[in-house]
């Protein structure tokens, strides 16, 4: 097994490695994305309030569902027929405070104010109105959304669906999704994303779609 490597050119891990940074500034944080280069796999957050840089290399699984979900969201807009425009990944940040890379996220109703933008600047531009995160090899705390004020935050574990919703100062769990409140998402992901890492990608989008077009009906 390699060992974890972080040099003045290189982060090396294998999948599913954690590092933790303590005591690191805002610079340490700007400094790792921009070594970062073709280790696009990598996932690299900051948090100012505790000053931790912390580096994830996801596995295969993670991957998997995190996809899932986002082509699941995918179809649920759809058949609303609601626009979108989604990232995967993007890294999110509040200058000093927060930096941090969702697994997807989605602008719906503010999809209109960032077409065509390079960079994000959450200085003038509005966040997105949906994050995703998927917690295999580590756990994510709705708190370090806090800074970036994501309305919505699905946080998917250990085949369960937790939704929070941003109240202006904090998350607070609730049982149905603001984006999506005719649809049991709390019940359908889990089920779906079980079926695609069983039968595959292809067959839970299907067999998906095919479940709402008869329920929305």
């Amino acid at each position: 097994m390699r060992l974890p490597t972080i040099t003045e050119d290189t982060i090396a891990l294998e999948p599913g490695d954690e590092i933790v940074l303590r005591n690191r500034t805002w610079e340490d944080y700007e400094d790792l994305l921009s070594h970062r280069q073709d280790k696009a796999g990598l996932r690299i957050q900051y948090n100012a309030k505790n000053q931790e840089i912390i580096i994830i290399s996801p596995l295969p699984r993670h991957g998997n569902l995190a996809d899932l979900l986002a082509d699941f969201v995918k179809i649920m807009l759809r058949l609303q027929q609601k626009d979108w425009h989604s990232f995967t990944p993007v890294t999110l940040k509040q200058l000093g405070i927060q930096g941090i890379e969702p697994d997807s996220c989605f602008y719906i109703q503010n999809r209109e104010r960032i077409l065509g933008k390079e960079k994000i600047d959450l200085k003038i531009d509005p966040p997105p109105d949906l994050a995703i995160e998927v917690d295999v090899t580590s756990l994510t705390d709705p708190a370090d959304y806090e800074a970036i004020s994501v309305p919505e935050l699905w946080i998917y574990r250990w085949s369960q669906l937790l939704i929070y919703e941003f109240d202006g100062e904090q998350y607070r769990e609730t049982q149905i999704s603001p984006q999506f409140p005719t649809i049991e998402v709390k019940t359908l992901m889990p089920q779906y994303c079980d079926r695609g890492w069983q039968a595959g990608s292809s067959v839970a989008i299907r067999e998906f779609e095919n479940y709402l077009r008869t329920e929305l009906k």
